[in-house]
């Protein structure tokens, strides 16, 4: 039985997610990629919410002229910037089941780049 695109990913998401926690010290970054945006969101799984999210769709970033695998990198340290702001160090990263590598690791690379720890 072949799975599609989107059924893998779902498989390989909920694969990471039994190994994936956030808690309030050290909560989980979560990647989400569609074929325009990059957007990411700092969870903290125990109390379910979102502590901090930074997107593509940022004035900032979406007036800048660049590849999407460069806006992605901005994404990356605008996140490490406004969590360390509210006061995270450390994340554990959640590529939500897409592959580790071009817009998924750019945004990785920023983030470590601001200052964050994953």
């Amino acid at each position: 039985m072949a799975f599609s695109k989107i059924e893998r990913r779902e498989k390989i998401k909920r694969s990471i997610r039994t190994k994936v926690l956030g808690t309030a010290e050290k909560p989980r970054m979560s990647v989400f990629r569609s074929n325009k945006q990059i957007s990411v969101q700092v969870i903290d799984d125990v109390n379910a919410h979102t502590i901090v999210s930074a997107t593509s769709k940022n004035k900032e970033i979406e007036t800048v002229k660049a590849t999407k695998t460069q806006k992605a990198t901005m994404v990356g340290k605008l996140i490490a910037k406004v969590a360390i702001e509210a006061g995270i160090t450390q994340v554990v990263f959640d590529r939500n089941g897409y592959l580790y590598h071009g817009k998924v690791k750019a945004l990785a690379e920023g983030a470590r780049e601001g200052g964050l720890k994953l």
